[in-house]
Formats: structure tokens, C-alpha cells, sequence
């Protein structure tokens, strides 16, 4: 008889998701996630659309149904490095990266307060500084510390004022040997390279971010508590600039749409004009796709005051004075090319999915092939989605993952 467990790679929407349904239907299912931490990007979001209601109360319900199941065991900091076998019978080899904080952690924060060393906070697009030993958020799952292990040189000063004896700087690097009937890969996206974009000035000026920052910058636990200033100087912007497909529908990119960047966009937008009803916001598209009753969300913005949605390409960024940024771009509509100036510009990066290593089958994109048996993408792995058809596409990918289980164990 073949395993009877269900593997979900990645902890996002998609895999919490798949393992909560395995699991709730008797599977035993093992999730692994590559960061500290699982949520993928929805933790860090500010709202969804076109509610724009925030993601913390969907995150919490999915944790409290993890913590009171026994099927499900989470792996993070683990990377999957090799799949073989067949529908009914995988192994995986997951290679676990030592928090160096154990079980005992109860998130009080005092290492924090007494390691010298500072880094790039990832988790908010290395737009603030955190510490060596940190809590990549107030809603983490799980809720303790750890420790990067590139940046920590040992000093040992968080172990000492431990009360716990959390602390374990000695913990060493596992792989582990997953047996599984069915496999999710739920690995997500990451946003596409902006620095490629050479004439869009991303890394040339603070004052040209993308949309996965912009979204930080409007979270009250973000880099500026909620607050959306500009990088340069920390003012107000007075307006803001959406610059739609940055590399995405473009053959020396990213050749496909992404889905959803438009739709986030004007999400965006809400952020801004709800801070600063007096802002001047434009947005810059090749096509905007708002599909179905999402139409709905786009005609509201449409009709804000002080909004102008413009078909054209933005084919240059240019940093004027005091940080500003002037655009060329080509208005189709009126026929002309325009050379707006504004004090900020974000850039609607695309999604490129995650693969991993393993007997699997992928489309010319990266994207999971659904030709695959036994093994199911579900999500932004699958394609580009939203979070609520994510959500979805995850229960099917759970069933199909069962039947492989069923019919392989057969």
C-alpha cells in the first residue's frame, strides 16, 4: 500500500489552504514552507479587493484550525531539494535551515533588544532595518523569533538574556525524508527583478517602488506604521504615479499578464485617496482587466476626483528636481506623447511562480502543468490568481492530491 499522507510545498493562501482541507477529511499532511513563517505574501498585505477588507481575520481562523488539528505538522525553513517516485509513493528530501530558537520561545522580545547586529527587514521589502534575532510579524505563525544565520556572528547576547532558554545557537542543519501518496505545490510567486526595468529607474531613485511596497508602506505594521510617504524625504506625496505592466506582456520579460496586477493597482489607489483625498493619483495601462463583478471596483475609481486612469506605455523614468520623477509616455487616447511630473511612482511588478526541484512537468512560462499525476499546482504556481480564486483553486488541487493517494495506494 502506497502513503496515505499528503505533502503541500509552500505556506501561502494556497497550501494553508490545501492542508487544512486534507487534513479536516482525515489525511496526515506534512506542510513545508522556506520562510520563518506561513501566510506567504497575504500576511503582508494590507487589504483585499474589492472589499478591501484586511487579510489578518482569514489568517487567523486558517492558524486556529492548524493548531487544533494533530494531522498537520508544519516544517519551516525547509526546502524541498529532491521528488521521485509515483502517484501513490513520493519521497521528498526537505533540507531544514536551524532557527536556532526553539519551542520554548514566547515572543517577549528581549533578544531583540540585546543583539547589535541589524538587516534588511525582508519582510518589509528591505525598506526598514530588523535584527539579526527577529519576529517577522506581530501575526507570525508560528509565533517565535529566529535567528539569520548569515548575519549572526555569534555573540551569544540574546542566549544570556533568555529566560527561557529558547535560545540554541548550536542547532544544527536536518534533511528530512518525506513519504507522501499526493503532493500540492503551492510554492506561490515572486515579484519580477524590477531593477531589469532599466529606463523605469528602479534602484536609481527611493522615490520609484513597486507594488509589494507599496503594499507595506500602507500596512500599520509596515515600515512607516500605515503612513505612505515618500522614500526620499519621508514627505507626503502630493501625487502618485501607477505605471501598469512593468515587464509584464513584454518578450523580454515576463510574456504573459499577470492577472491581477490591475486590480491591486487600483486597490492602491483607495490607499492614496483615502490618506490624501487632495492627491493627484494617475494610472498609466496597456489594458486594465477587471473581469466580472470586479468591473464594479473599477468604475468606483474611475470616478474619484482627482484620478486619471490613461491608456498609454510608459516608456521612460527620469529623476528631477528634489526627487521628483518625470514620465514619457504615450497617450493613446489623445494621440500625443505627455511628460507628466509627480512626486512618486509605483511600478506593477509581475509574478513570476516558484519552481522546485523534482519530477515535475512545467508550461514554458514556470507555471504547473496540469498534465501532472500525483502531483498538483495549486494557486500562483498553478497560475496568476487572486487571493479568493487561490483559495478555491487550492480545495480542487486538495481533491486531486486524495485521489492520487486512493488510487495509488490501491
Amino acid at each position: 500500500m502506497g502513503s496515505q499522507e499528503i505533502l503541500v510545498i509552500g505556506g501561502g493562501i494556497s497550501g494553508v489552504t490545501a492542508a487544512v482541507e486534507a487534513a479536516e477529511v482525515g489525511y496526515n499532511v506534512t506542510l513545508v514552507e522556506k520562510t520563518p513563517y506561513i501566510g506567504g505574501r497575504v500576511s503582508k498585505m494590507h487589504s483585499y479587493f474589492p472589499k478591501l477588507c484586511v487579510p489578518d481575520c482569514g489568517l487567523e481562523i486558517n492558524y486556529r484550525r492548524i493548531k487544533m488539528n494533530p494531522k498537520i505538522t508544519i516544517i519551516t525553513q525547509g526546502e524541498v531539494e529532491s521528488i521521485s517516485g509515483q502517484p501513490g509513493n513520493y519521497e521528498a528530501t526537505i533540507k531544514v535551515t536551524p532557527r536556532m530558537v526553539n519551542d520554548n520561545c514566547t515572543a517577549c522580545g528581549k533578544c531583540v533588544e540585546v543583539c547589535p547586529i541589524e538587516i534588511d527587514n525582508d519582510y518589509n521589502y528591505g525598506m526598514d532595518k530588523c535584527k539579526a534575532i527577529y519576529l517577522p510579524s506581530a501575526m507570525a505563525f508560528p509565533l517565535k523569533y529566529t535567528i539569520d544565520k548569515t548575519a549572526c556572528d555569534g555573540c551569544g547576547k540574546c542566549k544570556e538574556v533568555c529566560a527561557y532558554n529558547a535560545i540554541d545557537l548550536e542547532m544544527a542543519e536536518e534533511t528530512l525524508t518525506i513519504n507522501a501518496g499526493g503532493i500540492v505545490v503551492a510554492t506561490g510567486w515572486e515579484p519580477y527583478d524590477a531593477t531589469n526595468l532599466d529606463n523605469l529607474a528602479f534602484g536609481k531613485t527611493p522615490n520609484v517602488i513597486t507594488n509589494v511596497m507599496m503594499e507595506r508602506l500602507a500596512v500599520p505594521g509596515g515600515p512607516t506604521q500605515g503612513k505612505i510617504l515618500r522614500p526620499s524625504d519621508g514627505a507626503e506625496p502630493k501625487s502618485v504615479a501607477f505605471v501598469q505592466c512593468a515587464g509584464s506582456r513584454d518578450q523580454n520579460h515576463l510574456p504573459y499578464c499577470s492577472g491581477v496586477c490591475c486590480m491591486g493597482s487600483l486597490k492602491q489607489i483607495n490607499y492614496v485617496k483615502e490618506q490624501y483625498p487632495d492627491a493627484q493619483v494617475s494610472m498609466y495601462y496597456i489594458d486594465i482587466r477587471a473581469m466580472g463583478y470586479l468591473e464594479d471596483f473599477l468604475v468606483k475609481v474611475q470616478e474619484m476626483d482627482g484620478v486619471s486612469l490613461i491608456k498609454g506605455k510608459v516608456a521612460k523614468i527620469t529623476e528631477v528636481a528634489n526627487g521628483n520623477l518625470k514620465l514619457e509616455v504615450e497617450d493613446i487616447a489623445a494621440g500625443n506623447k505627455i511628460n507628466p511630473e509627480v512626486d512618486m511612482v509605483v511600478l506593477a511588478t509581475g509574478l513570476v511562480p516558484t519552481k522546485v526541484p523534482g519530477d515535475i512537468k512545467y508550461d514554458e512560462y514556470g507555471f504547473v502543468s496540469p498534465d501532472n499525476v500525483g502531483i498538483v499546482g495549486a494557486g500562483c504556481a498553478k497560475r496568476p490568481t487572486d487571493v479568493s480564486s487561490s483559495v478555491m483553486d487550492a480545495t480542487g488541487a486538495t481533491i486531486k492530491a486524495i485521489q492520487s493517494v486512493v488510487g495509488g495506494g490501491a
